[in-house]
Parts: C-alpha cells; sequence; structure tokens
C-alpha cells in the first residue's frame, strides 16, 4: 500500500474520505471494504457478508476475512507510518477463524502492538455486528522509505 499520510495535517475525516478514495480499482473495491473509524493506535472497516465473498456452503470465506485484516492492518501502518513519504508492505499474516457468520457485516478493527520505525505489528479483530468475535489475526508490516 502506498499512502502519503501526515496524520497531525489532517483531520481523521479527512484521513477516512482519502482511505476510502483510494480503493479504487483494487481488490479492497472489490470486496467492498470501507474505513469507518481512525484512533491514535487503531483503525476500523467494515465488509459485508454476501454472496460475493461467500464459500460454496454460504459462509463468509475465510481468505476475504484474511483480504480484510490485511487491508486494515496495512492501512493502518500507512497512517502512523514515522516520517514521510512511505510503502507498507505486509509481511506476515497469521488468522484464526472462530465463528461462521452467512449475513451482516463484519468490522475489522487493527491495534497497534508495536510502531517501530521499519516494523509495526498488529491485532486485528474481526467482529460481527453485536461485537462477537468472528476472527483475531496477527499481521506484520514493513516500512520501506521512499524518496
Amino acid at each position: 500500500m502506498l499512502f502519503n499520510f501526515n496524520k497531525t495535517k489532517m483531520r481523521k475525516i479527512d484521513l477516512l474520505k482519502l482511505l476510502n478514495k483510494n480503493i479504487k480499482n483494487t481488490l479492497i473495491e472489490t470486496l467492498s471494504i470501507e474505513f469507518t473509524e481512525i484512533g491514535d493506535d487503531y483503525l476500523l472497516a467494515r465488509m459485508p457478508v454476501n454472496q460475493k465473498v461467500h464459500q460454496p456452503d454460504g459462509v463468509l470465506h475465510g481468505g476475504a476475512t484474511a483480504a480484510l485484516a490485511e487491508t486494515v492492518g496495512s492501512a493502518a501502518s500507512s497512517i502512523l507510518a514515522k516520517g514521510g513519504k512511505s510503502i507498507i508492505r505486509g509481511i506476515e499474516l497469521s488468522i484464526n477463524h472462530l465463528k461462521s457468520i452467512t449475513t451482516g457485516y463484519v468490522y475489522a478493527k487493527a491495534i497497534s502492538m508495536h510502531n517501530g520505525k521499519t516494523m509495526q505489528l498488529w491485532e486485528i479483530k474481526i467482529t460481527n455486528e453485536n461485537g462477537k468475535i468472528i476472527s483475531l489475526a496477527k499481521l506484520t508490516t514493513l516500512t520501506l522509505q521512499t524518496n
């Protein structure tokens, strides 16, 4: 992911608008992922659960859930990156699927566990509309500085 954010110069609402604008013609748009909230150490996004993200038996596909987790964690790293322009790369994703879901929305909240200059660690909880945990992910991202 490539974003050029400086959170001290942009309001959170403007960051959300920019995040959601930058998803055109990507997997993020295909999965209808929407960024909904930014905090000082977290980012929240949601994804609809429908036929587009179902397994053949009608439940949310784990790969779609993993894509949601990596998306929100990488975007959070971009927002909280230390320094100027940077490219964020997810280098490891681990996810446990704990409960199935067939309809509604899932919400992914990436919380910073470590925000180093070059490496970041994120815990990403994926919940349903009632706050019940669906999946739990851990994402490690790498920040590469660009000119």
